[in-house]
């Protein structure tokens, strides 16, 4: 059965009265609309990913779910701009393996770099096991034929990112291409949980080399502490110093005590200078070493990032706290040639999170048949909601003081979290997730109010 495509053509006018934007046109050379038919396309799926090359569009992978199956692919399609038809490519050599998800650049030399992704298969009857790739793939066209291509596995050296999926591409200034956070999920028999990430790496295709986007920290700042320094006598060979710059980290404890009785440890350590991988310099200094806490966003998967002007933007994404999926709505920039700090545009508005709950039916059953009970034993339960509710509810979490750091807020409001955590994921969970999810509300609750 034949495919129909869909194409709009769009001229824009400039301030100098030229038309910009593509030169070609369609076959018929009609403007706005186009309805033209293009048989051997690639089927329909999600997560695929897809590149412009030289006049062509490439496709790679994805994967199609129903009620009843799922299959992931590694096939891979080109589609003619001049032409505006489809055809299946055949790269020669050993390519990825079905997956979606997945890292597609084009590198300066024209090759098409596939990094990554995530596939699932069944490994018995409902029950499926999640595979998050790590590998990277170079699929390249042979000099002069456009329809012959072919599939090199690499691998490349450097500061290799952890396996996740979710994560964020985009491409920087230098052409190289730029990763951001995701999640790599803990599979055990029947449960999932995710390990959000927000670090940053870069990949140099030229190099065949990973880097980890680190940040230097505001000049100001630096400036301002080297001043100090020269005002020491010796002050370079000084260790002597106290508080969050002191040479060895700081490893704070708490153990909280849970309602079920538990006894959660909390480590909490403060990062010495150099910690972050970089040698300690004059020039190097971080904003941890001032014991200012970095700006940043918290962790999250599917985050959307553009590059403009050598400054990276980045929006959104998602985290899970328990059972919970909590829809982030902040914009931060970062200007990816002086690799300072992130700057906050948006910050995160806490009333406007979407939290996704499987159990609100559940709820409303119970508050239904609450009323409907009556009695003695429904005005308790009634008095008890009445006191969580106003607990823990969304507008009585503990406030955050003017000013007030991160890592002072978490231990002071880490019992109202660790609570809410719990009631969140259930009685039985591992003390892990637990304060892992504790955290994560805290954090989300912290940028939002800051």
């Amino acid at each position: 059965m034949a495919k129909k495509l869909f194409f709009i053509t769009n001229s824009t006018s400039t301030t100098s009265g030229r038309t910009a934007g593509p030169k070609w046109r369609s076959p018929t050379h009609l403007r706005g609309a186009v309805l033209t038919r293009s048989p051997g396309g690639p089927s329909g799926r999600s997560g695929h990913r897809m590149v412009a090359w030289k006049r062509q569009l490439i496709l790679f992978g994805g994967f199609h779910e129903s009620t009843r199956d799922y299959i992931y692919y590694n096939d891979v399609y080109a589609f003619n701009l001049d032409t505006f038809t489809w055809s299946k490519l055949s790269p020669s050599g050993t390519g990825p393996t079905p997956r979606s998800g997945c890292q597609m650049t084009v590198t300066p030399q024209g090759s098409i770099i596939i990094y990554g992704g995530y596939s699932k298969q069944r490994v018995r009857k409902d029950v499926d096991r999640g595979t998050q790739h790590s590998d990277m793939f170079l699929l390249k066209a042979e000099e002069g034929r456009e329809d012959k291509w072919s599939w090199t596995r690499i691998n490349p050296s450097g500061a290799k990112p952890t396996p996740r999926s979710g994560f964020s591409v985009a491409v920087a200034p230098n052409h190289q291409t730029l990763l951001f956070g995701g999640v790599c999920d803990e599979e055990e028999e029947e449960s999932l949980e995710g390990d959000f990430l927000n670090d940053l790496h870069f990949y140099d295709p030229v190099r065949n080399r990973w880097f980890a986007g680190q940040l230097k920290g505001p000049k100001a700042e630096k400036r301002r502490r080297r001043r100090g320094r020269k005002a020491e006598p010796g002050g370079a060979d000084k260790q002597e110093v106290k508080g969050p710059s002191a040479q060895e980290p700081l490893e704070v404890v708490r153990e909280v005590v849970s309602e079920d009785g538990t006894v959660v440890t909390i480590k909490q350590v403060l990062a010495a200078p150099g910690a972050v991988g970089q040698l300690e310099s004059d020039d190097d200094d971080s904003p941890e070493e001032a014991g200012v806490a970095p700006v940043e966003p918290s962790p999250r998967s599917n985050a959307m990032l553009a590059v403009k002007h050598g400054r990276l933007y980045l929006y959104g994404g998602m985290f899970e706290a328990g059972d919970r999926q909590v829809t982030l709505s902040d914009l931060y920039c970062l200007d990816l040639h002086k690799m300072e700090e992130w700057t906050v545009l948006v910050e995160m508005d806490p009333e406007s999170q979407e939290w996704l709950e499987e159990t609100d039916s559940d709820e409303d059953s119970e508050e239904t048949e609450g009323a409907e009970g009556g009695g003695e034993g429904a005005e308790e339960e009634e008095e008890e909601e009445e006191e969580d509710s106003s607990e823990e509810g969304g507008e009585e979490h503990p406030s955050v003081a003017p000013g007030e750091l991160f890592a002072d807020y978490l231990p002071r409001t880490e019992q109202h979290w660790l609570r809410c955590a719990r009631d969140d994921i259930g009685p039985g969970a591992p003390e892990r997730r637990v304060l892992r999810a504790a955290q994560a509300l805290a954090q989300a609750f912290y940028d939002g109010s800051a």
